[in-house]
């Protein structure tokens, strides 16, 4: 039997992230009221239950799976993996655990406790055409769930709103919570989770508000969320040891990042332990302002938020009261609204190796795509992206809008991609098995 999530679907206005923008004091989800619900309850007793992802007409094979049209580089193809057939209702991030178990955080809705933790295996190779993976529940009425990541321990971190906790990947599931009572309140209570070469874990404490605007829209300066010893809207340093490696030190390492969805440290090569960030910026209602950015953080440095924008620009509400000069300029402009929700330096040995890999969640015209850019030999990422899924816009009878979320390379060298609102794991697969899947930079 289908299980129609309502809390997942809402039809307003949605900031970069995919927040509903409910204005600036709260701008937090609610339920929907009980007209779409008798509505959606009447569609869902007329309708069939439907065998693809919403919005996805599969038209063919890719490898053993059902082909979806999405644009990828020549020689590749994207296959359909799961969706909402399986019980997917808002998955946001996916990780290789271990060989063939891939680990995936299913937010549920902006609503508290309705996050899972779930497992995704695929089908033997014995299985009939198009094949699909299964999913089963590991853990429910998680907290609004987002990073997801493996520690130099060998164990599973998952970041709630206000929690991080890990596990082995090993059955039984033991929760070891490792920080709690961190803030899950406002616009940005999602926690991405980065482990750097040297162990330490760097985590998104992302702002409550969009600008720091309060009920009357008025921009406060200086602005609260950014002061003290605890800001808001920065990236956190974690140092663990001991001998359980419990959590030693957890304080500020860069400020003004509005919300640091995507965060990375660069594992190896000539960038080792660069922390990159993807900074989604104030919501302008442009749809050309202001650029999102990419950041290289350092310790004690502050990157603007509220205050500067792109390259050193006073942001609106705040000229003539601030001095922009004496913030960190980004490493690079992206288009605005791209929304970067995921990002990972691809791994040694896979086509992406080199690769610092994208996932634009995009709002508006833009985004809507999975993007690498290459890194030289300083550890620099180039300034033209690599597209690996794009053309992604909705097409009646073909496709709905890309929104992708996370990623993941599996030890096969193999990108797979979730997407929330859409509801899909997507794998991108070579044609041929000799097929060269890399383009040329």
């Amino acid at each position: 039997m289908l299980r129609l999530d309502l809390l997942t679907f809402d039809p307003r206005p949605h900031s970069r992230e995919g927040l509903p923008a409910l204005g600036f004091e709260k701008r937090m989800l609610t339920r929907l009221n009980i007209c779409w619900l008798l509505l959606s309850l009447s569609v869902i007793a007329l309708a069939p239950v439907a065998s693809h992802a919403r919005g996805y007409v599969p038209k063919g094979l890719c490898g053993d799976y059902a082909r979806v049209e999405i644009t990828s580089p020549p020689g590749t193809c994207v296959a359909l993996l799961a969706d909402e057939a399986q019980g997917l209702r808002f998955p946001r991030r996916i990780l290789e655990v271990a060989p063939g178990r891939y680990w995936i955080i299913d937010m549920g809705s902006w609503e508290p406790r309705h996050g899972r933790l779930l497992e995704m295996t695929l089908p033997h190779d014995t299985a009939p055409a198009p094949r699909r993976a299964s999913l089963s529940v590991l853990a429910e009425q998680l907290d609004r769930p987002l990073g997801l990541t493996m520690g130099p321990d060998g164990k599973a971190y998952i970041g709630e709103a206000g929690t991080i906790w890990r596990t082995s990947v090993t059955a039984p599931l033991r929760r070891e919570t490792l920080i709690s009572q961190l803030p899950s309140d406002g616009a940005h209570p999602l926690k991405e989770l980065a482990f750097g070469p040297n162990g330490r874990l760097y985590v998104n404490v992302g702002s409550f508000s969009d600008a720091c605007q309060d009920a009357q829209r008025a921009q406060a300066y200086p602005c609260a969320e950014v002061a003290g010893a605890m800001p808001r809207a920065a990236v956190y340093e974690a140092i663990l040891g001991g001998s359980d490696n419990l959590l030693q030190s957890f304080k500020p390492f860069a400020t003004g990042l509005r919300n640091s969805m995507a965060l990375t440290v660069l594992p190896a090569g000539p960038g080792q332990g660069h922390i990159l960030q993807g900074e989604n910026s104030i919501d302008y209602p442009d749809a050309g302002q202001p650029a999102d950015e990419l950041n290289r953080l350092q310790s004690g440095h502050n990157y603007g938020w509220p205050y500067c924008v792109a390259h050193r620009q006073i942001a609106r509400g705040y000229d003539k009261r601030v001095d922009c000069s004496k913030s960190d300029a980004p490493l690079q402009l992206w288009p605005a609204h791209a929304a970067p929700l995921h990002m990972l330096a691809g791994p040694a040995g896979s086509p992406f190796a080199g690769q610092l890999l994208v996932a634009w969640h995009g709002y508006r015209a833009v985004g809507h795509r999975v993007v690498s850019f290459a890194l030289d030999a300083q550890g620099r990422p180039s300034a033209t992206p690599t597209p690996w899924l794009s053309g992604w816009d909705a097409l009646p009878g073909v496709r709905p809008q890309g929104k992708p979320t996370g990623m993941t390379v599996d030890h096969q060298g193999r990108l797979l991609v979730v997407e929330d609102f859409n509801r899909t794991v997507l794998l991108l697969l070579p044609t041929t098995a000799q097929a060269n899947v890399l383009p040329k930079n």
